[in-house]
């Protein structure tokens, strides 16, 4: 990727994974958890919450990736697996709702950045707000990713947690299990192409909807 495409990409990639890290932190201090908070976690420093693979695999894909999981401590909640998916699911919702607020800022855009191609093609204003326009549908794109992807039933992804809470205790003890080796099933789902007749096609399905395309 060029420095331009770097530049677009970078200020929405970046908030959108460290508010869904965020998210899961909070909800998880408002529950009983305060690891987060002690580790320096609640905060909108991109640089604490930044995973190199997982940063790396979203470069590569333009479409999927992943953070750096905030620490939450399940023995301080009264219902630890019920708790835990409700601190997972807490990460998802945060990129639907950038994603929501994304897309209403993309379409009151375009019709300023389409204005001002008309009538200023060469003006200060333009060489602003086109920038600003890919952001938008970059944020709409990277937010709509996050919440698809995360929410694979696998864990330790956030989908996996979620699945885990409504398990009984038996069938959650196995289904933890596999933690170890999601972040390997998934690259090996990427690298096979199970995620692109899987996941994949929801995302694009979403994104036509919000972005007209």
């Amino acid at each position: 990727m060029d420095i331009q495409k770097i530049a677009i990409l970078a200020p929405p990639l970046l908030l959108s994974l460290t508010c869904h890290e965020v998210a899961h932190g909070w909800v998880a201090e408002k529950l009983g958890d305060p690891t987060a908070r002690r580790l320096g976690r609640i905060t909108l420093n991109p640089l604490k919450h930044l995973d190199l693979v997982g940063t790396l695999v979203f470069v590569v894909t333009q479409m999927i990736g992943w953070a750096k999981p905030v620490p939450v401590y399940p023995g301080n909640f009264k219902k630890p697996r019920q708790m835990m998916a409700i601190v997972a699911v807490a990460g998802p919702l945060m990129n639907v709702f950038l994603t929501l607020v994304a897309t209403f800022l993309y379409h009151k855009t375009i019709p300023i950045v389409n204005e001002l191609t008309i009538n200023s093609p060469d003006s200060l204003a333009l060489s602003i707000m086109y920038p600003v326009l890919l952001m938008l549908q970059t944020g709409v794109i990277i937010n709509v990713a996050l919440a698809v992807f995360n929410c694979i039933p696998l864990p330790p992804l956030d989908g996996g947690r979620i699945v885990n809470g409504l398990l009984s205790p038996e069938m959650a003890k196995q289904y933890s299990s596999m933690e170890g080796f999601g972040f390997v099933i998934v690259i090996a789902m990427l690298v096979s192409g199970i995620l692109d007749v899987t996941v994949f096609p929801i995302i694009y399905w979403i994104l036509g909807f919000l972005l007209g395309g």
